[in-house]
């Protein structure tokens, strides 16, 4: 009993600077969110695309952004970089599976072609999220795209022609929704 009461006395003891630092307003753990950092959460780039702002993008505007301000990160051209892979595929060429391995990296995985815009825009680049303005993330979901073979090199992406965007996984989900009772019925049913 002795030895069990000096380890978790030991274990609190060690703890205490832990909880100390993380509380301390430096990381702002238990800081309330002022109303414009609510909002600015509080909206969702659906399937659909009815939340994407105006403004229009392509690969090859894409591509020069890229170099500048993603290339550190994700490698040449989306490949050898210290984060996951972003090219699954090849111009013309998009990956279409199998989808349960190491290659669901790169975005052929995605269900739907909005995926990308709403995660760029949120959360890129990661020395400061948020900062890219509408027109540069869509030149980088175009160039993404283009890379990934799912686009042509040629095609704008906009907030009408990004939602019409077939990806090579469309199918690959259990819908959000599922329909019952299924279509077909098992033969064990």
């Amino acid at each position: 009993m002795r030895c069990s009461l000096s380890l978790i006395a030991s274990a609190m003891i060690l703890a205490a600077p832990a909880t100390g630092l993380a509380q301390s307003p430096r990381f702002n753990v238990g800081t309330p969110l002022s109303q414009e950092e609510i909002k600015s959460f509080d909206f969702l780039i659906g399937p659909g695309g009815e939340a994407l702002p105006a403004g229009k993008g392509t690969a090859k505007e894409g591509a020069v952004l890229y170099a500048k301000r993603c290339e550190v990160c994700h490698g040449k051209n989306g490949e050898n970089g210290i984060t996951h892979h972003l090219v699954a595929g090849s111009p013309g060429k998009p990956f279409r599976g199998p989808f349960y391995g190491v290659e669901k990296d790169g975005p052929s995985y995605f269900p739907y072609a909005t995926i990308a815009w709403d995660y760029i825009n949120r959360a890129m680049p990661a020395s400061n999220p948020g900062s890219l303005k509408p027109n540069e993330v869509y030149a980088l979901v175009a160039f993404l795209y283009y890379r990934n073979g799912i686009i042509k090199e040629t095609d704008v992406m906009d907030e009408k022609s990004l939602p019409k965007v077939v990806m090579p996984n469309k199918d690959g989900f259990v819908p959000a929704k599922p329909v019952y009772p299924p279509a077909k019925m098992p033969s064990w049913y």
